[in-house]
Parts: structure tokens; C-alpha cells; sequence
């Protein structure tokens, strides 16, 4: 699997960021949300909707293993979405 050339994005919600890894049935729409970045990425806490730029540079900062637990997690749960959580983290 691997991560597709579509750019991460902030998520419409503002929970986290959005991104598309390439699966075995095609695309896959992926969001981490912001806790999970809080807590085990370094987004401050304190962030607000202004750093968009900090939010997504924490993103790309993390982006090898954010995917290696969108990847560990799909071939467990196959899915057209995902969604990470801190608990995916937490295990890994």
C-alpha cells in the first residue's frame, strides 16, 4: 500500500487531517484526527483553526508512521475510510 499523490489536507470538520493511501480495491480515504496528533505527534495543544500550516506540517513530521498504522490497520479491518484514532497509536 502506498500513500497516493493526493495533497493532506485539514479535514471539513476540523478534526484532523485527510489523506488517501492506495489499497488493494483502490483509494482510501484516511483521517487522523487532532488528538491523536496532540498526543503522540506534538501538535500543541493550543493550536487553533489559524495553524492550518502547523497542523499539517506536524502531518508530514509523523507522515512514515501515520501510514505504517493506516497500512497495519487496514489489512486487519479492510475499508473504503479510516479513521486513526489515539488508540491506534497507542498500540503501536
Amino acid at each position: 500500500m502506498e500513500a497516493l499523490d493526493f495533497e493532506a489536507q485539514i479535514s471539513t470538520n476540523r478534526r484532523g487531517v485527510t489523506f488517501v493511501l492506495a489499497g488493494k480495491n483502490g483509494a482510501v480515504e484516511c483521517m487522523i484526527v487532532r488528538a491523536a496528533m496532540e498526543a503522540y505527534f506534538w501538535l500543541p495543544i493550543d493550536a487553533d483553526d489559524a495553524d492550518d500550516a502547523k497542523t499539517l506540517k506536524t502531518f508530514h513530521d509523523g507522515v512514515h508512521r501515520i501510514h505504517a498504522v493506516a497500512h497495519r490497520k487496514l489489512l486487519a479491518h479492510p475499508s473504503t475510510r479510516l479513521e486513526l484514532t489515539t488508540a491506534d497509536f497507542s498500540r503501536s
